[in-house]
């Protein structure tokens, strides 16, 4: 059996930017154990899979060890893919996720997804955190993953995460974040328990700083950069009790997968 798969950079504009990932369009659905093996194989943050359906597609991502909930990048990844194929016309997709169903429309060279808020309530400072960052935040929230709130972009730019103490943490993950010098906010993300030490670009996160953020500065449309080493460009928006997150993506590759 041959598989067709992509790799594609999402939020980004050209290649060798944004955050990579794995796009795999199936007939139907494979056993779950083999969707990890090929997750696993690639060795990105996230291989998506997805599947023609009713109302749109069925989209499931992977980490190199476990399926996940939602994420953000893979979604812009597969959607690149599926408004590039010959003879699709709409310019919106409905994705049918773990999360719910997710929308991404086609404005332009840019891409728009449309995913649920969700915003991080303050919670009990862990040591743990603290150490794992090397630094002390001025404030802790959670959501799916703990966001640690720092008082400048150097902060963020100056942390070198602790990985196996960042892996003993109870949620998904840890995004800092901080004011940025040039955008609204910056952030970084590490989710080691999952295999990501550090991840490009976090478009889930975003669906927590954006809230977090609309609040403290009082204006419900952000720019936002997340400054890992490849970095990615982020526009957000809050409406109600969703975010609508804006980048581009760029295909870096075509291949087959044999099985």
């Amino acid at each position: 059996m041959k598989l067709k798969q992509y790799q594609v950079d999402a939020f980004a504009s050209r290649v060798f930017e944004g955050n990579p990932a794995a796009v795999c369009p199936l007939e139907s659905w494979l056993d779950d154990g083999l969707l990890q093996a090929i997750a696993e194989e690639n060795n990105l943050s996230e291989t998506a899979f997805f599947v023609r359906s009713q109302k749109g597609f069925q989209l499931r991502w992977f980490t190199p060890v476990k399926e996940v909930d939602l994420c953000g990048h893979a979604t812009l990844a597969a959607a690149h893919v599926i408004f590039e194929q010959p003879g699709y016309a709409k310019q919106r997709i409905i994705f049918e996720t773990r999360s719910g169903d997710l929308f991404v429309d086609k404005k332009g060279k840019w891409l728009e997804m449309d995913f649920p808020s969700s915003p991080p309530m303050p919670c009990e400072r862990s040591e743990i955190l603290a150490e794992g960052l090397g630094h002390r935040p001025v404030e802790v929230l959670a959501a799916a993953d703990y966001v640690a709130v720092f008082d400048s972009e150097a902060s963020i730019r100056a942390i070198t995460p602790n990985q196996a103490l960042l892996s003993q943490l109870d949620l998904r993950g840890v995004i800092v974040t901080a004011p940025g010098s040039d955008v609204d906010f910056v952030s970084r993300f590490f989710a080691p328990k999952f295999g990501i030490p550090e991840d490009p670009v976090t478009g889930s996160a975003h669906c927590t700083l954006a809230p977090y953020w609309a609040g403290k500065l009082g204006k419900n449309t952000l720019s936002a950069r997340q400054i890992s080493k490849r970095g990615g460009e982020i526009v957000c928006e809050v409406k109600a009790d969703r975010v609508l997150l804006s980048g581009c993506a760029v295909v870096f590759m075509e291949a087959e997968i044999f099985l």
